[in-house]
């Protein structure tokens, strides 16, 4: 007789709070990035590196102004307290074509509940270069040429 799944434990309210958040980001919620990010939270992912709410909302408010329709959906949470990872999807459009990055974060929450280190962790190569016209050509030849051969 097999067991049934159990159930994932709820996630707690600031994690929760953070998961929202980033499911709903729409541009007008770049004025209330304060209430999940502390005053001087640290942010990396593969192109920036910044400290501060406002450096973080400059990154947000770039990528609704270049991107068209992006949006977040968050595939898990693993951890919980002051340290938690999460698996992501980032959708979005591109001149007219629909694309997604996957990816995870790694985050930090101060005493608050606020995020105070976020560490983004995806591969800039496979899930975006890789994938426009010109450059994805080149990238899967230098990837085919760089691979190692697979015997039969």
């Amino acid at each position: 007789m097999s067991t049934p799944p159990t159930a994932a434990p709820p996630l707690e309210p600031h994690v929760a709070r953070l998961v929202q958040f980033y499911e709903q980001l729409a541009p007008a919620d770049l004025a209330r990035l304060d209430t999940v990010y502390a005053p001087q939270a640290w942010f990396k992912d593969p192109f920036n590196e910044v400290s501060g709410v406002a450096a973080i909302r400059a990154i947000f408010e770039h990528m609704f102004h270049g991107l068209e329709q992006p949006r977040f959906a968050v595939r898990q949470v693993v951890g919980g307290g002051a340290d938690c990872a999460l698996t992501w999807r980032f959708h979005f459009g591109l001149r007219g074509r629909t694309m997604h990055i996957d990816g995870a974060s790694v985050l930090h929450f101060d005493a608050s509940g606020r995020v105070d280190r976020h560490r983004d962790y995806w591969d800039a190569a496979e899930e975006l270069y890789a994938k426009l016209p010109v450059l994805g050509v080149l990238m899967r030849a230098l990837q085919r040429r760089l691979a190692t051969p697979q015997r039969g």
